[in-house]
């Protein structure tokens, strides 16, 4: 029989981590280091577990570039003793931790495997212990001795995403995230069924895994809506020390044609601002020129977004802002795929 996979848990905080006080009724923190008592199942897994919690479990609300360092140097100490790593976090704000650290992470291959739940793990009607099970099962796979997943990805109610596709659609239903740009990469039912042609690859496996942690916190989100005033983007674009700036624009990348818009984005951007596209809408992608609305911004030097998400976006533009690259190079950067994050087109 094959060596058992080891694979590390890692608990930073959500709701995934809460149990019931039947005498009070309120919640409190599970201890994790006692996981294999309180789930028995998970010995029936062919792996070895490990578990480290924060000592201060936080809620995702308060989810922040520290944390998400915090998180990255805990993979990186410990990222040759363990086959795989699980990483429980709040889900709010999931997509955007996990898209994240995938970016973080260079020359990642070993599997990183985000998860959550939607109630709490000691709750009756709970989805917390199927997405754990499940994720540690898809963290310890392997075939050929070799893991079967390797990238960071975001398990949750039966099917497993690349993390930096993501987006949570929903606060009420088991099936929270959805990834409309991308497929899953796997999904849980009789059989766990994975779909290699979907699955990130590394071209170099002699490489050492670099864990990037410089992260650029001085950019805002501006969503364009029917009637935004001059005021109110002249005043966000003013924004002392702002760096860079994800414009949420109308449908495959559409934005007002009034010369007062075009001059207010044109004026960020000679000023070294990183402005960048993308739609407002859940699947798609920004076709840069394709309609006369978004020809102006094309031509004025703003970041083509294609199909990114807000939250890929969001974490793209801190890891590259952070690395401090020239204009031409941040540019070429961020309209490539670097993890996986953006669908490859000819156009």
């Amino acid at each position: 029989m094959s060596k058992k996979p080891a694979i590390l848990l890692i608990y930073t905080g959500g709701t995934i981590g809460m149990v019931k006080d039947y005498k009070t009724n309120a919640l409190k923190a599970f201890d994790f280091s006692q996981i294999l008592k309180k789930i028995p199942e998970l010995k029936q897994l062919h792996c070895k577990i490990t578990t480290i919690s924060f000592d201060e479990p936080i809620d995702s609300s308060n989810m922040n570039t520290q944390y998400y360092i915090q998180i990255a140097e805990i993979l990186e100490e410990n990222y040759q003793q363990f086959d795989g790593f699980v990483i429980l976090t709040g889900s709010d704000t999931m997509s955007y931790t996990s898209s994240a650290i995938s970016f973080m992470l260079e020359n990642l291959q070993k599997p990183v495997i985000f998860t959550g739940s939607q109630l709490p793990i000691g709750d009756l009607r709970t989805d917390a212990k199927e997405n754990l099970i499940t994720s540690i099962e898809i963290a310890s796979a392997r075939k050929n001795d070799e893991p079967i997943i390797k990238e960071v990805c975001l398990y949750f109610e039966y099917k497993l995403y690349r993390a930096n596709r993501t987006t949570k659609i929903n606060a009420e239903q088991f099936e929270a995230f959805t990834s409309l740009n991308y497929p899953s990469l796997a999904e849980s039912g009789v059989h766990l069924t994975y779909h290699h042609h979907l699955l990130h690859q590394p071209t170099e496996k002699s490489k050492n895994l670099i864990v990037r942690k410089k992260l650029a916190t001085n950019i805002v989100v501006l969503k364009l809506f029917p009637g935004i005033t001059k005021e109110v983007i002249a005043s966000i674009l003013l924004i002392p020390k702002l760096k860079g700036v994800i414009l949420e624009t109308y449908g495959a990348g559409n934005a007002p044609t009034e010369k007062w818009f075009i001059n207010l984005i044109k004026n960020a951007i000679n000023k070294g601002i990183a402005v960048v596209n993308i739609t407002q809408c859940v699947g798609g992608s920004v076709i840069l020129g394709h309609y006369e609305t978004s020809t102006q911004l094309k031509k004025i030097g703003i970041v083509d977004g294609k199909d990114l998400t807000t939250e890929s976006a969001v974490a793209k533009l801190m890891y590259l802002l952070g690395e401090k690259l020239s204009e031409d190079k941040f540019k070429r950067f961020f309209e490539s795929s670097l993890r996986g994050e953006l669908t490859k087109t000819e156009r």
